[in-house]
């Protein structure tokens, strides 16, 4: 049965132009409830939740263009000087994650689709100038748990107590069996519980997919006891009474905000203990670290598989893939390990190597190519620029270039300094 949203309110009260509601209303009514991902693994309708997301984010997208000065009037009148002038605000000026905006995006591709228009949308990248770091990584490039940032868990949960019992009744559910923030708060431990030694998550999920959740161990029986023991007597929820969802989970960040739980705090999110729960279950499974932990030890490839698989459904998510955003992959880890190799570096091998690259790539220990990337990369860099030139005086007083050879092949003359130094570089013998 397909449910979809009544949106109707929103609609109303975005004080938007007469038009453009009727049309959103009529776009809205046909395509809300449909999915627009071709890798979803199931052809029931979106939840609730996410079509809430895309309505409110649809609205304010149209908000701001108008505040912009767009004067639209109509969805069908959406070209790409809008998308464009979005994602720059949403970057540039409102300096939003990588994360959100490119969520924001998906919202305006999938109207795009419901209007027939399906190279309206395109990426981040073709609109801006991406700065330095701001993407958004499907696999896992630094180690989240809370071990990683030396943060000790259960002193953590121990100085929450004093606080706030429920608090941090819920952070240690969520290291105990990897759950969500919202799942924690939801969670009916009682009725949860299976004779299968499973726990049932049901409500505050991603996509409002349950899922079963492994109960290997006696301690984590006596977690499940304890949130019992807490829970709500009328909801069976772990959110005590008067308070709402919305209000506890404000309260609830609100704690750990002041326990130093954060970012700009310790370093760390309740969401690194989620990490830590399925880095400890891949470890469990394969005899090995996760690779976010440790990517010089490889498990059996069998043995690799079930644990991505288990790993997967006791997350909750739809795709196998999706473990890696907590333990990373094996060739991202060992990149990830490598030490960063510097412009002086860089110099220095090709001044050792008398200029021939396959030798100086070996005595950085990496490939030729990863060396003209980093010879690309550092030709706008002016001292290495400057740096370079010194290695060519260098080759060429020890031969490589014969004084004789006209400047024309060894890509500029010396003394032109309208001709970048690093150019030289790239004309060194192989």
């Amino acid at each position: 049965m397909k449910i979809q949203l009544n949106f109707s309110t929103l609609l109303d009260n975005a004080g938007l132009p007469q038009r453009l509601t009727k049309e959103l209303t009529e776009l809205f009514q046909h395509h809300l409830s449909k999915a627009h991902s071709k890798t979803r693994v199931t052809s029931n309708a979106i939840s609730i939740k996410t079509q809430t997301y895309r309505v409110r984010h649809l609205i304010a997208g149209f908000r701001e263009l108008r505040k912009g000065g767009f004067a639209l009037q109509s969805p069908w009148n959406l070209s790409e000087k809008h998308i464009a002038y979005l994602v720059k605000l949403w970057v540039t000026e409102k300096r939003q994650a990588p994360g959100t905006v490119e969520n924001k995006l998906t919202y305006w591709r999938t109207l795009a689709a419901w209007m027939k228009k399906h190279q309206l949308v395109g990426t981040v990248d073709d609109y801006i100038k991406r700065p330095d770091g701001y993407r958004r990584y499907y696999v896992a490039q630094e180690d989240k748990s809370w071990e990683a940032a030396n943060v000790d868990v259960n002193n953590t949960i121990s100085r929450l107590c004093e606080c706030d019992r429920w608090v941090a009744i819920q952070v240690e559910l969520q290291a105990t069996f990897g759950l969500r923030a919202q799942e924690s708060m939801l969670l009916r431990p009682l009725q949860c519980l299976r004779v299968s030694g499973h726990l049932h998550v049901i409500d505050g999920t991603k996509g409002g997919r349950p899922r079963l959740v492994p109960i290997d161990a006696e301690w984590q029986y006596e977690v499940l006891i304890r949130a019992a023991r807490l829970a709500n007597p009328r909801t069976g929820s772990m959110i005590p009474e008067p308070w709402s969802l919305k209000k506890w989970y404000r309260h609830f960040y609100h704690v750990l905000q002041k326990e130093g739980i954060s970012r700009g705090g310790l370093g760390v999110t309740v969401h690194g203990l989620r990490h830590a729960y399925l880095q400890r279950m891949y470890e469990q499974i394969t005899g090995v670290p996760a690779p976010i932990k440790r990517a010089d030890h490889r498990p059996d490839p069998e043995l690799h598989q079930r644990a991505m698989q288990q790993l997967v459904e006791a997350a909750g998510h739809s795709l196998a893939a999706k473990a890696t955003a907590y333990i990373s992959t094996f060739a991202t880890a060992e990149r990830l390990s490598r030490p960063v190799i510097t412009p002086e570096q860089v110099i220095a091998a090709l001044k050792g190597a008398n200029g021939v690259k396959s030798e100086a790539a070996k005595s950085l220990n990496i490939s030729r190519q990863a060396l003209y990337r980093l010879l690309a990369k550092f030709g706008d860099i002016q001292s290495v620029a400057t740096a370079g030139s010194a290695v060519v005086h260098a080759v060429t007083a020890q031969g490589c270039l014969g004084d004789d050879t006209p400047s024309e092949h060894r890509g500029g003359s010396l003394e032109d300094p309208a001709r970048g130094q690093l150019t030289l570089l790239g004309d060194l013998p192989a």
